[in-house]
């Protein structure tokens, strides 16, 4: 289990910003990375703020320096970003490319290589991501559980799993969205809704992520509501008016087109 000495990242996006960030987060996890040009603005704000960071605007050049590649490219492109690309046999990749099939990463990638994916949050930017990986790798989970922590799924279904419960940030804050605005037509400031719903819901993940994990979700939703108070009540009108039903739906929807 190790980490690697010179890291090279294809695409500078959000994803790829953030797990540079918490790499070289004092004290830095790695000596070197690369990035490449694209985005410039990104690319450029990460060669600002760490002196490990080199900026390339040759893809080929980061393959050939590193002994790590992520692969952090758009999905609609990837094919054509990764194919002209001459890789090692051996060589550790990670491919961060959002519900791309295994088999075709490495078929353009053309060389026995060691790879795995992975779903990075924007979190790992402060060393507070969670982040799935297939198949298991002791590097790669090693890195990143500095990033935070990492969970090795057994089967490209686990992962597949995973990436579908990923999809939930948008409607986390689509629900804290949804309640602001409740809460300012019926007179309260969205300044001080904000202030108030924030930590509420900090909290109430901070207790989830300490409770213990024989305790079931529900059974915590439960010692939240009070018999016949307003948290149960609450929730008896989400279930009833089909706020399940509709999350249960869209999370089918989404493992659909992963898999697809």
């Amino acid at each position: 289990m190790s980490l690697p000495q010179k890291i090279g990242f294809i695409g500078t996006g959000t994803i790829t910003d953030a797990m540079v960030r918490g790499l070289l987060t004092k004290p830095a996890a790695v000596p070197h990375v690369m990035v490449s040009l694209r985005s410039a603005d990104i690319s450029a704000g990460l060669a600002a703020d760490f002196s490990q960071v080199l900026v390339s605007g040759d893809n080929q050049a980061i393959v050939d320096g590193c002994d790590t590649v992520v692969l952090a490219i758009r999905p609609q492109i990837a094919e054509d970003v990764i194919r002209p690309l001459r890789f090692r046999d051996g060589q550790r990749v990670i491919s961060v490319v959002a519900a791309t099939a295994r088999d075709a990463l490495l078929d353009w990638i053309g060389a026995d290589v060691r790879l795995s994916q992975a779903i990075p949050l924007p979190f790992v930017a402060r060393r507070k991501g969670v982040t799935a990986v297939f198949p298991p790798d002791a590097d790669t989970a090693a890195l990143f559980n500095v990033l935070g922590n990492a969970v090795e799924c057994e089967s490209k279904a686990e992962y597949d799993l995973l990436a579908a419960a990923s999809a939930l940030m948008a409607t986390y804050f689509g629900v804290m969205h949804r309640a602001s605005k409740w809460l300012a037509a019926n007179g309260l400031p969205e300044d001080k809704g904000r202030a108030y719903l924030a930590p509420l819901f900090a909290s109430l993940s901070d207790t989830a992520l300490h409770a213990c994990n024989h305790v079931a979700f529900l059974e915590m939703s439960h010692e939240f509501a009070t018999k016949g108070g307003l948290n149960e009540q609450v929730f008896r009108d989400f279930e009833a008016d089909g706020g399940g039903q509709a999350l249960t739906k869209a999370l089918d929807h989404v493992l659909a087109r992963i898999k697809g």
